[in-house]
């Protein structure tokens, strides 16, 4: 399923899609005059890698999604396939950066009021806000001209993408389950744009799974922001006051299920595909635990930024390389 990054009080860059649990609600945010924005510390060097920073460079590695067709599909080892493939990573990769940047620009406010914000480099003066929307669309028109090497069916889902996603910064980010869906959608449209990139139709039962996974993980930290919240009084984005814990706790619960009956579903619908491997079926062991493992930290609150969950926990890598290995057994050793 917002490639935007989802702002938390704790991480500057943690999420696929534009952060924004710092924002404070528009009725609540400081007037301009009440906050002054830093002196400009600028110099063409500073504020070209203001503009990088700002692009997050560090979230691109979500992009590897678009991966995800050609190696489901048996093709990893087609170079046609794979140049498509880094074609939609990169082409993504640019339009992400440019929501990333309008979100920035849109929050400056909010930011210099926040102790930590206030450091990035629009709120900071080093990046114009002017600028950093010229340098939005210089980002969009680039990744836009670059899918065109692929075809222009990449070009459809790239703009689409930057639609949602601009509607999220613009104001559905304040609407609670709509800014769920969206956060959720951005690791979908990844998915999909490798596909689409590359000529390859994914499986209905693997889109559900990257669909309702992707709600698992967003659903995960808002409980995680929630939690936090009834612990500390910190603050928290405007639509998360519409939540309750037990709401989220059954919306990533309930996800967590659908994403294991689809997973197990595609994991038979590839047994027939690979002449009654059965490789797919033992496949869902690991997938399985994995979920359950990472369910255990969502539980206790701990799901805020599910690619540190996945960094420090061993036994989850370990689980990550037998899935892969299974599959990789599946598609390429038949």
């Amino acid at each position: 399923m917002s490639e935007t990054s989802n702002k938390t009080a704790t991480s500057p860059t943690d999420s696929a899609e534009p952060d924004t649990s710092g924002a404070q609600p528009a009725e609540e945010q400081p007037a301009a005059a009440e906050v002054e924005a830093p002196a400009p510390q600028r110099g063409p060097v500073r504020t070209a890698l203001g503009v990088l920073k700002t692009a997050r460079p560090r979230q691109w590695v979500k992009n590897v999604l678009v991966l995800a067709a050609p190696f489901t599909g048996g093709h990893i080892g087609n170079t046609t396939v794979l140049f498509d493939a880094l074609v939609a990573f990169v082409a993504f990769s640019l339009v992400a950066s440019s929501i990333y940047l309008i979100n920035d620009a849109i929050d400056v406010e909010a930011d210099r009021a926040h102790p930590t914000k206030r450091n990035r480099p629009i709120a900071a003066g080093i990046v114009p806000v002017p600028l950093a929307y010229g340098a939005a669309v210089a980002f969009f028109l680039g990744g836009m001209a670059i899918g065109l090497l692929a075809n222009w069916q990449l070009l459809i889902v790239l703009a689409v993408y930057e639609v949602v996603q601009l509607g999220y910064c613009f104001g559905l980010k304040h609407q609670p389950v709509i800014d769920l869906a969206i956060v959720g959608s951005g690791f979908l449209m990844r998915a999909i744009a490798g596909g689409a990139a590359a000529g390859i139709t994914l499986s209905q039962w693997f889109l559900l799974i990257t669909a309702f996974g992707s709600l698992f993980l967003v659903a995960g930290k808002r409980y995680a922001e929630i939690m936090l919240f009834e612990r500390t009084g910190a603050k928290i984005r405007s639509s998360l006051k519409k939540y309750s814990a037990s709401y989220l706790r059954f919306v990533w619960a309930t996800s967590s299920a659908i994403t294991i009956m689809t997973y197990g579903l595609w994991a038979f619908e590839l047994r027939e595909r690979t002449e009654g491997s059965i490789w797919p079926v033992i496949s869902m062991i690991p997938f399985v635990i994995a979920i359950l493992r990472v369910a255990v930290d969502v539980d206790g609150g701990k799901g805020g930024e599910p690619e540190e969950i996945v960094l420090r926990d061993r036994v989850l890598q370990l689980l990550g390389v037998l899935w892969l290995a299974t599959l990789v057994v599946a598609y390429y050793t038949q």
